[in-house]
């Protein structure tokens, strides 16, 4: 047994070699059409269940920030906890339910750390596909967004080599679903498989520490993988128009300071903005040894403003243990900082509501996290469909950056170094 993609009719390989089939998660789909449905192919199973988990536990150097996952996450390791299982922790499960030959329908619910620290079961995956062909399917409902190489399984830690996909990276776009629709066309020239699929779809997000709502509408885009062999290449175009409410009261604050501060607010105001990513990846694992690295730039009309990053990956298959590094880097590709509004332009009685939203904005600009980190660990595939993984990560933070750490308190100095070690239990079942 291994995992799935969101796609139930494709299979993945796992990251031991051995070929996997993992499906994750839910009933809401079983309960409205098991009753009544039967599969038309015997040989296919109409319902088909499988779990996932990981127990981790991480501790950081760090003690005024916390080292997360993701920036979604409250809290994590470091500040809050000298040792912190909600960094990685999760469990989740899924179903699948083949209707007919060319209608199946797959729910996945997956209980992780939440944005208010609870582990309330969500739904990541809900829809329904109809195989109009071998090679074209569409899906209709929340899907997975499909921006990275391992974005199909990146919340299922056993399918990859690392602990966690490298922070670097996947912080450009935490967000892991979109609801809506996409259709699937492949492609097949000799020994090349080529899929092209395109999306479109809304997604609303909560946001940490009284952050309020993320929203990203009209979002739409375009992916292509291709695989010959023991190569596989991924690259994606996603376009959206973003709001992040938390933003609002700061922006409408310039505005009252006349021509200037509104040309700033439409400036840096995250309301309705053009928001976009481009991602290039590549993987080649010809079962005793693997390389892969990823590339990737978001661009926003908007104080988050340009951002890249990229890793590179590598590690050596030796019987049941696989050691391996990566080397991952961020940076801002666009001002971390603003003079903002003229304050000696200002009467006195305006120059210190002037000066607090210059210093708002300029908190907001210098978040864009500037930082290099490597990481060797190994994996012990110890029993089956169950692997045990330690990893440690030296992080180096650029002057005047936070880089990628969370939950920043009052005295956090920007910039430094930051050791992280992390152990985690993979397992499917």
């Amino acid at each position: 047994m291994a995992p799935h993609s969101s796609d139930p009719g494709a299979s993945i390989k796992s990251f031991d070699g051995k070929s996997c089939q993992l499906t994750p998660i839910a009933l809401l789909v079983i309960a409205l059409h098991a009753s009544g449905a039967h599969a038309e192919d015997a040989a296919t199973p109409m319902l088909s269940f499988a779990g996932f988990g990981t127990l981790g536990a991480v501790h950081s150097s760090e003690n005024k920030a916390d080292f997360g996952a993701t920036v979604l996450a409250p809290t994590g390791a470091g500040y809050s906890h000298t040792w912190s299982a909600d960094v990685d922790s999760r469990i989740g499960a899924q179903v699948t339910a083949n209707f007919t030959r060319q209608m199946s329908a797959v729910v996945q619910v997956v209980s992780e750390q939440r944005y208010d620290n609870s582990y309330t079961p969500t739904i990541e995956w809900a829809n329904v596909k109809y195989q109009f062909t071998p090679d074209f399917s569409v899906r209709v409902g929340r899907i997975v967004l499909p921006v990275f190489l391992v974005s199909d399984y990146r919340k299922l830690s056993y399918a990859n080599p690392w602990v966690r996909p490298p922070v670097e990276l996947y912080s450009l776009i935490p967000v892991s679903n979109n609801d809506g629709v996409d259709a699937s066309y492949r492609v097949q020239i000799g020994e090349f498989t080529n899929t092209v699929q395109g999306s479109y779809g809304n997604s609303e997000t909560r946001l940490p520490a009284g952050g309020g709502v993320a929203t990203a509408k009209d979002t739409w885009g375009v992916s292509y993988t291709g695989e010959y062999g023991a190569a596989t290449v991924h690259a994606t175009y996603h376009q959206t128009h973003l709001t992040v409410d938390a933003y609002k009261p700061l922006f409408d604050g310039f505005r009252q300071f006349g021509a200037e501060g509104v040309a700033l607010a439409d400036k840096y105001g995250a309301s309705n903005k053009p928001f976009t990513f481009i991602g290039i990846g590549a993987r080649y694992d010809p079962g005793s040894w693997f390389v892969m690295g990823e590339w990737g730039l978001t661009e926003g009309d908007s104080v988050l403003g340009k951002r890249a990053a990229w890793y590179a990956s590598g590690g050596y298959r030796l019987g049941q243990f696989t050691p391996y590094f990566t080397y991952a880097q961020a940076k801002a590709q666009s001002n971390t900082s603003d003079p903002g509004l003229t304050v000696s332009a200002l009467p006195a009685f305006l120059a210190g509501p002037a000066t607090g939203l210059n210093a708002g904005l300029n908190a907001l600009l210098e978040t864009a996290p500037v930082q290099t980190t490597l990481s060797v660990g190994t994996r012990w595939d110890f029993a089956r469909n169950s692997a045990l993984k330690v990893q440690f990560d030296h992080t180096r933070i650029g002057a005047g950056s936070p880089g990628t750490l969370i939950n920043r308190q009052p005295d956090f100095q920007a910039g430094g170094k930051v050791n992280v070690f992390s152990a985690a239990l993979d397992f499917v079942f």
